[in-house]
């Protein structure tokens, strides 16, 4: 008896031992070099619109004038990557009367979802957006910023995604991934990284934090809207930074900025990068760019996220800006 017991503490304090060895990110971007050296100890979530295209070959054009080969058709996925729909990653929650859509979901729903996506507890989690576009790496800094909401400190983005990945030559497959249901277990919620409408409103009354708004131009001045956005404008006082400027179009793939960039981004739109704020945009999504170079790349842990953005503010007929008032 007592050297089974013996056995079993043995085995407990191995396990210990391996879940504090357990390799940690060096920071919140990584690149395709650090993922190939780094594989084998990470989990990787492929987060994409074009589900179908997991598993399906990318296509490429030869460019007359140069010869090089383009890109056309994102396609194929890392070995082993767990297919995310960004999608079904948020939920619809209530708020007294009102049904409010896109909301992140309470820690139970999330962690159901984390775990059939395969996600394991102890191991680090390495999103790789498609990356084509701004909007593709904000599906996964909101992914992103739903872990860490919960807890999870050992997570980074791809920098470029798959698009990236590609167009450095590295291999895909088109291979369907073998999904084992994961244990992973998210904490209680950290209130300091999200903002409520309440949040909101007090901060616009006490001018304690800056508000930025992720939507594009026309938008932001109440010019145009989203179809499940019931007010033109933008909130009061709020400063406009368009997730389209995070990242860099130019070339094969969007690949995130450097922190010196990002400060003068931000500086050019009348917002301190250090102070507190809080980011927005229609439904929670574009704002998780924002949200992630001001608090992750910037290192400002001052930023909040408003989960319910544009969507609830106007479902609870609160107050907007806009040039456009006849609209």
């Amino acid at each position: 008896m007592k050297q089974k017991i013996q056995y079993m503490t043995g085995v407990a304090l191995l396990g210990l031992t391996q879940w504090a060895c357990a390799l940690q990110v060096p920071g919140p971007v990584v690149d395709g070099d650090w993922l190939v050296k780094n594989k084998a100890e990470v989990q990787v979530l492929d987060i994409r619109p074009n589900q179908k295209s997991f598993l399906l070959a990318p296509q490429y054009e030869t460019d007359k004038k140069t010869g090089k080969k383009v890109l056309v058709e994102l396609g194929g996925h890392i070995a082993e990557a767990s297919l995310v729909d960004p999608r079904t990653t948020r939920v619809e929650r209530t708020f007294g009367t009102l049904k409010v859509k896109y909301m992140l979901p309470e820690r139970a729903e999330f962690e159901k979802m984390a775990r059939k996506w395969g996600v394991q507890a102890g191991r680090p989690i390495i999103i790789v957006a498609a990356g084509q576009d701004a909007t593709d790496m904000n599906d996964a800094a909101r992914l992103y910023w739903q872990f860490k909401v919960y807890g999870e400190d050992n997570i980074a983005l791809v920098n470029g995604g798959t698009a990236a990945w590609l167009a450095e030559g590295r291999e895909v497959t088109v291979a369907a991934s073998k999904t084992v249901d994961g244990n992973w277990v998210g904490k209680s919620e950290r209130s300091e990284m999200l903002a409520t409408s309440d949040d909101v409103e007090k901060a616009i009354a006490s001018k304690s934090s800056q508000l930025v708004d992720a939507r594009n131009t026309s938008q932001y001045l109440g010019l145009s809207k989203r179809d499940y956005v019931f007010g033109y404008g933008h909130l009061s006082g709020a400063k406009n930074v368009s997730s389209d400027l995070l990242v860099t179009e130019a070339g094969d793939a969007a690949r995130l900025l450097s922190a010196a960039t990002y400060r003068d981004i931000y500086k050019a739109s009348g917002i301190d990068p250090q102070a507190a704020a809080i980011t927005y945009c229609n439904s929670g999504h574009l704002a998780a760019g924002n949200w992630f170079v001001l608090s992750e790349i910037l290192g400002n842990k001052q930023t909040r996220l408003y989960d319910g953005s544009m969507h609830q503010w106007t479902l609870e007929k609160r107050p907007l800006e806009s040039v456009a008032r006849a609209l």
